[in-house]
């Protein structure tokens, strides 16, 4: 529970403020004597303050000095009447978070304190991920605290290793070059050439001279010797993005490639040595290209010596709302805006919906609202309409699919059920252990097996029935 310090010179104000953020579950200290701030300050440890600046004996603005030089991670509010709105920016840019104006709106408030504490969180477990992880991994872009995510960390750890050919799958958007760049950044070839080509993107005799290079005279247009992606990354990693759509006469002279460490360039006769690490990846399935006679089979046992799937974000809903923090900083900052705020029920949206086009399709939905949306607080009406009400489908599930695993699918079950109870008891965790027929201990015990978020949540609009197949 959130522990608040509320100070300010008027009693109604306290009042009003404990009674309101007590309803709202957090725990609330009041002082009506500023000069007793500091002792309190010192003797106790708060996630916010929200401070009057106009007071007798010590001025907001002091406090909020205080504040900073001691408490740097504690965000603070400040409360101004509309006449104080000089001071207001003044105490913004000493570093006060936010600020309101008297009389003030209570629900814009309460939103405002909410968002606060989130972003509380979100750095706190973004200080401590970097802690855990900073020494061993020289990249910021991989985010993600879910267990999916901490194994994939792992994964790459140890691949990153040594020198053996890496097949990274997984759908389209979930990170998969990002992986591989990972990869490189931790091994032994970071301080060479990283260099990635798209091979669905380029016809087969493009893709084969940018691979290998070309000889002058060799086809139109070449016009002077090239060098191919193979040389470019010599004593680097040479990243084969989407493998699968290579044509058939460039799968073999990569074969041969693998096989021989040498390459030839297109028209020419010279075998030149390769010194190069390669990381592959696809979103579609290799052994059934190979079924159909689309790829070959000893280039995949070259490419599938060390593999891993990333996962799809609906799979590890728990890390939505880091990656919307760190996309909304990314756009904010690079499109010169102030950094907006959240309402509850915008994670809740993004959460439930099932992201066909995973991190690439959320870090897009992010940026567009940042480009448009005007106001300070991103609300569900900012949204796509295909996230605020996506269609339903009532998919068809083999009783027992290739694969299956009891317990996964209970746990995957049970955090199913807690995310729609939660929802439906507007993110009262004792209500949402009655719907579930359980005890409060019970579900706190779940909450913190699963890792779950255990911040509280509105009402949604239209909430699941209990009961309904999942």
């Amino acid at each position: 529970m959130e522990n608040i310090l509320v100070i300010d010179d008027e009693k109604s104000i306290l009042d009003l403020l404990s009674i309101v953020l007590k309803k709202e579950g957090y725990r609330v200290k009041t002082c009506l004597t500023p000069a007793r701030v500091f002792e309190l300050l010192e003797k106790e440890a708060f996630d916010m303050v929200i401070c009057d600046i106009k007071l007798p004996e010590v001025s907001g603005m002091e406090i909020l000095s205080f504040i900073r030089e001691n408490h740097p991670e504690t965000p603070v509010i400040m409360i101004t009447a509309y006449g104080s709105l000089k001071q207001a920016v003044e105490a913004l840019k000493a570093g006060a978070v936010d600020y309101i104006l008297k009389p003030f709106d209570v629900e814009e408030l309460k939103i405002i304190i909410a968002q606060e504490l989130e972003k509380r969180h979100l750095k706190e477990e973004n200080i401590l991920l970097k802690r855990n992880f900073e020494e061993k991994y020289s990249f910021e872009n991989m985010i993600g605290k879910s267990k999916a995510m901490q194994e994939i960390y792992t994964l790459i750890e140890k691949t990153a290793t040594n020198d053996s050919t890496v097949l990274i799958s997984g759908e389209s958007g979930t990170g998969k070059e990002m992986a591989a760049r990972a990869i490189h950044l931790l091994s032994r070839r970071s301080a060479h050439p990283f260099v990635s080509i798209n091979c669905a993107a380029l016809p087969e005799n493009l893709l084969e001279s940018e691979l290998f290079g070309h000889v002058k005279g060799s086809f139109t247009g070449a016009v002077a010797d090239k060098k191919g992606m193979f040389e470019v990354a010599q004593r680097g990693t040479l990243f084969l993005d989407e493998v699968g759509e290579m044509a058939p006469w460039t799968q073999v002279k990569l074969l041969r490639s693998l096989q021989e460490r040498k390459i030839r360039r297109v028209g020419g006769t010279d075998e030149i040595p390769i010194d190069v690490r390669i990381i592959a990846a696809t979103n579609q399935d290799l052994k059934k290209r190979i079924e159909e006679g689309k790829f070959r089979e000893e280039l995949y046992y070259r490419l599938n010596v060390i593999s891993f799937e990333m996962p799809a974000l609906r799979k590890r809903t728990e890390d939505i709302p880091l990656l919307v923090n760190h996309f909304l900083q990314k756009y904010c900052q690079k499109m010169g805006k102030k950094m907006k705020r959240i309402a509850p029920e915008v994670i809740n949206h993004l959460e439930m919906y099932p992201w066909p086009g995973n991190v690439r399709e959320l870090e897009n939905v992010i940026e567009r609202i940042v480009a448009i949306e005007d106001r300070e607080t991103i609300t569900a009406a900012s949204l796509p309409r295909e996230i605020v009400a996506p269609p339903r489908k009532g998919a068809v599930q083999p009783l027992i699919p290739a694969g299956f695993n009891l317990t996964n699918h209970i746990d995957e079950l049970t955090k199913a059920y807690i995310h729609e109870a939660r929802l439906m008891a507007g993110g009262n965790l004792r209500r949402t252990a009655e719907l579930l027929g359980i005890s409060y201990r019970s579900l706190r015990h779940l909450i913190s097996k699963y890792g779950l978020r255990e911040a509280a949540r509105p009402e949604p609009v239209e909430a699941l029935q209990v009961g309904k197949p999942l």
